[in-house]
């Protein structure tokens, strides 16, 4: 495992139950983190207290645009893990954009800064999302099944939306900006790292014949990206599907 000391990385969800394993995937190769949250308890007392981490307590969408340069002025990376809270209020409530504007945000201050390398990138997303840039076989019950998804369940079209907004928007990378979209299936918990696969495009149908990911896996991956060049230059621009081997055909 390549150490990434010296390293500064934000990542925004950290509180969340992917989010708080890269936290902790990042701060065990050596890396300076800082983790926004709105809820500093949700993340183990034993990352709060390290001291390499730093906790900002604030709501990402309130912060202005000075705030928001404070924030990501000295990252080398940043890693979105954010999602909706899975009740009435947080699936069918507001923000409807939350992924999306965090994301274009977060992008825009750190493309706004002189950098002597581009800005990087990494957006947790789902397997159950195309990559537009990609010739990706959909059968037709998953098309139809999908559009009555888009309509009915917000937080779907807010991920598809962030995905085609760094695809649309920054292209294959650019000299100011690079990113990467992650795509896992479904995601399980598991108390152990395992191998995994990585496609390009799902290898099955996320709706009708889902795979498994573990959450462990997936905040081992986004940590490689964020600090193995090699990994990086390998996915940036790219939508990579992580999948537990154990479950690939």
């Amino acid at each position: 495992m390549q150490q990434a000391t010296e390293k500064t990385f934000l990542v925004v969800g950290a509180s969340g139950a992917t989010g708080r394993l890269l936290v902790g995937q990042l701060l065990d190769r050596g890396a300076r983190v800082k983790a926004l949250v709105r809820s500093p308890v949700k993340l183990p007392e034993t990352l709060r207290d390290h001291p390499r981490l730093l906790l900002v307590h604030a709501n990402l969408l309130e912060l202005g645009a000075e705030d928001l340069d404070v924030l990501t002025r000295d990252c080398d990376a940043i890693a979105s893990c954010l999602g909706h809270n899975l009740d009435w209020k947080g699936i069918w409530g507001p923000p409807y954009r939350l992924v999306t504007e965090a994301t274009r945000r977060l992008c825009n201050s750190m493309n706004a800064q002189h950098r002597e390398a581009p800005g990087r990138f990494v957006l947790m997303n789902s397997a159950g999302n195309s990559n537009c840039d990609l010739d990706e076989p959909l059968s037709l019950g998953h098309r139809l099944l999908i559009g009555l998804i888009r309509v009915a369940v917000p937080p779907h079209r807010d991920n598809e939306l962030a995905a085609d907004w760094l695809r649309t928007r920054f292209g294959d990378g650019s000299e100011q900006m690079q990113w990467c979209v992650v795509r896992p299936d479904t995601l399980i918990d598991e108390n152990e790292l395992s191998d995994y696969r990585l496609y390009p495009s799902p290898t099955r149908d996320a709706l009708f014949d889902p795979g498994r990911t573990s959450r462990l896996n997936v905040a081992r991956f986004m940590a490689d990206l964020m600090t193995e060049p090699d990994t990086w230059t390998r996915w940036q621009g790219r939508m990579p599907v992580v999948y537990n081997q154990a479950v690939v055909a």
